[in-house]
């Protein structure tokens, strides 16, 4: 039933056309045409003018013809770069790009899985009930288009999100993340004439981060500081610095401990200079603290564990249940109160120029996908 070389071809067409972040539309108009075929209906959200994207989030419903709660199926339209002219080459069943480009497979190849999922419910006639494939738009630049989607137009409550790399895996737990921001305003001054009337903002966030422990906490908890940005001359005490980081923990005691913990770490170095040298109203410092995404911990109980499990048993294959350092779509979702694992493509070496993906791996997943959508249609029974 499954058609092989139309998959290679959507996935070929859809990976060849540029949609990076906040330029999606061109990818969606072209789904749309090939869902349309089937009956689908789609709905767009006004999110555009939040994202600053040249489309909305996409909402698109087959009814299937099994009365029975509808499944949530979803995928992000954008992709990082260098995403531009694309050139998807495939070799010895392998699709990689012409090495000069990612290759798209994040997220075009579940797009390219889930609609051939559904053109052969179409064309058999299988057993299925109501899906709602949700496209969302900037998920590659934090998530913007599932925070700014429009879930009045979604019914489903549980689901899955194809967004990550093993076939024979579902990520059921996934970390709360924190943005973290801390400027610090020292006073610039001649580094050669007049360095003593200066404050080194470099100085004070190096000694801040000198007392952090950078990296994994623990089992559950990381924190990174990546990025630094101060300094105008090698002849000017630098009076501004911003440093930008993040922490992350499946436990969100354990994220507000550590990030408590950084930004004591800066304020203590601030107020120890303060109370050295006082009088001057500097250094000074700014935080900015903003939750980057919820975490998201399904248990391994569910019905969404269990049908995708059942499905894998069924095809002979398996399905474990996993942990992810990462944020998706899937993270939203569930603050939303729709229940959404998270299954893989198989694509691999995402975000470089070495992206690829085995056109098998997106047949297992066809497969997988169709045995999903036949257990939830008689989803009493499992």
């Amino acid at each position: 039933m499954i058609n092989r070389d139309r998959l290679a071809a959507t996935f070929k067409t859809l990976a060849e056309i540029d949609s990076t972040s906040k330029s999606e539309n061109a990818v969606a108009s072209e789904i749309v045409k090939i869902t349309s075929e089937i009956g689908a209906e789609t709905y767009i959200d006004d999110s555009a003018s939040v994202t600053g994207s040249d489309t909305g989030n996409h909402i698109i419903k087959y009814k299937g013809n099994i009365k029975t709660e509808p499944i949530l199926l979803s995928a992000h339209l954008d992709t990082v770069e260098p995403g531009k002219g694309i050139k998807a080459i495939l070799k010895d069943g392998v699709f990689t790009s012409d090495g000069t480009t990612i290759l798209g497979a994040d997220d075009k190849s579940a797009i390219a899985i889930i609609l051939e999922t559904l053109s052969v419910v179409h064309e058999n006639n299988l057993p299925c009930g109501p899906i709602e494939l949700v496209l969302t738009t900037c998920e590659e630049i934090g998530l913007v288009g599932a925070k700014n989607l429009d879930f009045s137009l979604i019914n489903a409550k549980y689901g899955y999100v194809l967004d990550t790399a093993d076939t024979e895996g579902i990520v059921i737990q996934a970390p709360a993340a924190n943005q973290l921001e801390y400027n610090i305003y020292g006073k610039d001054a001649h580094a050669g004439a007049f360095p003593e009337e200066g404050i080194n903002a470099i100085t004070l966030v190096s000694k801040a981060i000198a007392g952090l422990t950078i990296g994994r906490i623990d089992h559950e908890t990381t924190c990174n500081i990546g990025i630094i940005n101060g300094g105008v001359a090698t002849n000017i005490v630098p009076g501004f610095v911003s440093v930008k980081g993040e922490a992350r923990s499946h436990n969100l005691e354990k994220l507000n401990k550590v990030t408590e913990e950084i930004t004591s770490s800066f304020r203590n170095v601030i107020e120890s200079y303060i109370r050295t040298y006082p009088g001057n109203g500097v250094p000074r410092l700014e935080v900015n603290i903003k939750n980057d995404f919820p975490f998201t911990n399904i248990p391994v109980d569910h019905l969404i564990v269990k049908i995708a499990q059942k499905a894998a048993a069924n095809l002979n294959k398996q399905m474990f249940c996993q942990q992810s350092g990462g944020g998706s779509d899937a993270n939203i979702f569930f603050s939303k109160g729709i229940i959404t694992g998270v299954l893989g493509t198989g694509m691999k070496d995402m975000h470089s120029v070495r992206e690829s993906i085995r056109l098998d791996d997106m047949i297992t997943m066809v497969e997988l996908l169709l045995e999903i959508l036949k257990l939830h249609s008689l989803e009493r029974n499992i």
